[in-house]
């Protein structure tokens, strides 16, 4: 089973040193995959949660190609609707390439309704708009002449039924965000189901869960997946990979946008986890 660390790309204390900082320290302890976030005008409801400043995905990602050398990039997750389908499709492509097959492309359908009005999108037609665009990001790909895009995996993000019939259609996995174990262990068996309905492979489970290491166990229904002592965040991994998961990806931010002042806190809890793997 794949690990991965969802790096900050936004927030007071993000500038391309900590973003260099963040990707060779999650390539040096041995992680297989880095992934940051998307959005494009940073709307009041936006920057309430993720404030400037915000760098641009498709931008970092090729950034971060050049200061790493092995370890996979991605998106967790690009909200599909806010570009055209063809420009999405250069650009990941690009990005494939000279990366040397190393992108994984996580989407969704987006959330923010200011910063659709900000951008011209209908909000309402979100979920439309990214199916639309993903089959046609599916068709330019299959022009290997113009876009020599190679094999890259889509990955879709999201909780929704929306999500997983979205995900039973278009992706190599779905992409569930910050759930606790019960509802994958729940909502997984419906995803094969989905995808029997279409006549296709059940797509791999590549969940993005919570990071959050504390000194005393954390207890109740509601415990995120992550979330505990190192002993219960290792027995969480486990309990993934025998559910079938092949990438998991940990989110280290808890909210805070403070956080991104001192990540040396956020870069001793995924070294914790990293120590605990080459353990077993």
């Amino acid at each position: 089973m794949r690990l991965g660390v969802n790096v900050p790309n936004f927030g007071p204390g993000t500038d391309p040193g900590i973003l260099r900082r963040w990707a060779q320290t999650a390539e040096g302890l041995g992680y297989d995959l880095l992934m940051v976030s998307d959005h494009v005008v940073i709307t009041p409801d936006v920057a309430r949660k993720y404030p400037a400043p915000f760098y641009e995905p498709f931008t970092t990602l090729a950034w971060l190609a050049g200061c790493t050398g092995h370890i996979a990039l991605g998106t967790t997750v690009l909200i599909v609707p806010y570009r055209h389908p063809l420009l999405v499709a250069r650009m990941a492509a690009n990005l494939n390439d000279l990366s040397g097959g190393r992108l994984v492309l996580g989407v969704g359908a987006g959330w923010a309704r200011q910063e659709f009005e900000a951008l011209g999108v209908a909000h309402e037609r979100r979920g439309r708009l990214t199916d639309e665009h993903l089959a046609a990001i599916r068709a330019a790909w299959a022009d290997e002449r113009d876009y020599r895009a190679g094999d890259i995996p889509i990955w879709v993000g999201g909780n929704s039924d929306a999500a997983l019939r979205r995900a039973a259609r278009f992706g190599e996995a779905w992409h569930p965000l910050r759930n606790t174990m019960s509802y994958l262990r729940e909502t997984w068996p419906r995803l094969k189901d989905l995808a029997a309905e279409h006549g296709r492979p059940t797509p791999d489970l590549a969940p993005r869960i919570l990071l959050r290491i504390t000194t005393s166990p954390v207890t109740g229904p509601d415990r995120l997946a992550g979330e505990g002592t190192i002993d219960q965040v290792a027995d969480d991994l486990e309990q993934l990979r025998l559910l079938g998961a092949e990438s998991v990806l940990l989110d280290p931010f808890s909210g805070d946008p403070g956080e991104t002042l001192h990540p040396e806190a956020a870069w001793e809890m995924i070294a914790a986890v990293a120590a605990r793997r080459t353990a077993r």
